[in-house]
């Protein structure tokens, strides 16, 4: 066994990634503070060939160092789009016919496994401050909550690993169901 090279692994430039289909997907990030966590919130976009990523409220923007840092160039190849209000973003998505997803922990969430996603339809996933979550007005507006099992001491996952999670359970769904 070896690593693959750069050359076997055969990745799309920047300019080939911006033309090819997307999983209709898209991430909202819910005023999250660490630029970090945006930056790897970007890197795992590109993985995943996210349609778009929503920065709202106080979560910071590229570029800058830090968010440049974690993103190692997605922030280059995933598109986003400032929003001064997660509220705003949500609204603009809702009208477009994406159907709105918190990633927290509600009396109504359904487990990630459990939940039911139809291959016709866009998908806003939203992710919440590091540590107050998602807005309560913000999971007003949205039409489902998923939350991520967990086994441990701690309630909740970093951001960005969250994020990883429900975009790969999403896409794995939405691969089974084409």
């Amino acid at each position: 066994m070896r690593k693959l090279s750069m050359d076997e692994l055969n990745r799309l430039t920047v300019a080939d990634f911006k033309n090819t289909r997307k999983f209709p997907l898209t991430l909202v990030l819910d005023n999250v503070r660490s630029l970090h966590n945006v930056g790897a919130a970007f890197r795992t976009a590109d993985a995943f060939a996210v349609e778009k990523i929503w920065l709202c409220g106080i979560t910071g923007r590229p570029p800058h160092r830090d968010i440049t840092k974690t993103a190692l160039g997605s922030t280059e190849s995933v598109a986003w789009e400032y929003a001064p209000t997660t509220l705003e973003a949500l609204h603009q998505l809702k009208a477009a016919g994406y159907v709105l997803v918190a990633v927290e922990q509600t009396t109504e969430s359904i487990l990630l496994a459990d939940f039911i996603i139809a291959a016709d339809q866009p998908y806003a996933l939203v992710m919440g401050n590091e540590v107050f979550g998602v807005e309560d007005e913000v999971l007003a507006l949205c039409d489902a909550a998923v939350e991520i099992p967990q086994f441990g001491t701690k309630h909740s996952l970093n951001v960005s690993v969250a994020a990883g999670v429900v975009l790969w359970e999403f896409i794995s769904k939405l691969e089974k169901s084409v």
